[in-house]
Parts: structure tokens; C-alpha cells; sequence
């Protein structure tokens, strides 16, 4: 089997193509787990939903961090609908995402509450890993 031609899943990962992403069922499971805990009619306040969110963000990316690199954004732009469809609730508003939610409550919004990023955290991860490369080279030399 050549796992450059063909495509397998494998301990919750799919590997195609020489890359590797999470399962749909991996990532299935972690938007229902996110979905439960991101009702737009809880009554919890936004810092203890993100409080609720961060460890299994942090728990997910733990383990799926060796996923290709344009799996992370689009979770995180996913959560922070999903956050931003229970601010606008609260503002007696409707439906999902609409223009100016992004503009009311921007990616920066989210920061400060310190929601945590996948995207963000996969940058830190590979400047880590290149770090860590780098001074492991020059003690080789």
C-alpha cells in the first residue's frame, strides 16, 4: 500500500495524499460536544461557556495537532458562530451569523476572553518544533 496514492483512516485520523486530517467522525464528535455546551438559550455567562469550551479545545487539539494546517481556522471560525449566535440571542436577535456580528463582536473580541485558538496554538506548536529543530542542530554541530 502506498499511502502517497491512497487514502486510509486510522486512530481518528485520514491520511490522503501524504497529509493527514481529523476523521469526520472526529470532527463530528467534537462539533456535538461543542454544540451542547454552546446552547444559544443557557443561561451561563459568555466567560463561563468559554471556560466550558477551552479545555475540550485544548484536549482536541492535543491530540489532533499534526493535522494539516487548514483544519484549525475553520473549527475556530465555527466556535466563534457559535458564540456569536448566543450574543446576538441575548441581543434579541435571530438566525445564524449575519454581516455586522463580525463587525460587533470581532476575533478580537474572543481573544481577550481568552477563548482558546486552534489556529493560533497549531503557529506556537510549529515555532516551537522548529525551536526545539534548530537548537537541537547547533548542539549536533
Amino acid at each position: 500500500m502506498d499511502v502517497t496514492e491512497e487514502s486510509f483512516e486510522f486512530l481518528g485520523y485520514r491520511f490522503d495524499k501524504g497529509r493527514r486530517w481529523p476523521r469526520k467522525k472526529s470532527l463530528g464528535k467534537l462539533r456535538e460536544t461543542i454544540r451542547h455546551k454552546t446552547r444559544r438559550t443557557n443561561g451561563t455567562s459568555l466567560p463561563q461557556i468559554i471556560a466550558t469550551v477551552n479545555p475540550v479545545l485544548r484536549g482536541w487539539f492535543g491530540y489532533f495537532k499534526h493535522s494539516y494546517k487548514t483544519t484549525f481556522g475553520s473549527i475556530d471560525g465555527w466556535v466563534r458562530r457559535r458564540l456569536r449566535s448566543i450574543l446576538r440571542k441575548r441581543r434579541g436577535g435571530h438566525g445564524i451569523s449575519r454581516g455586522m456580528d463580525h463587525h460587533r463582536w470581532p476575533n478580537a473580541y474572543f481573544a481577550k476572553l481568552k477563548l482558546y485558538s486552534l489556529q493560533t496554538a497549531w503557529v506556537l506548536n510549529r515555532q516551537s518544533a522548529s525551536a526545539a529543530n534548530c537548537r537541537l542542530e547547533s548542539r549536533m554541530r
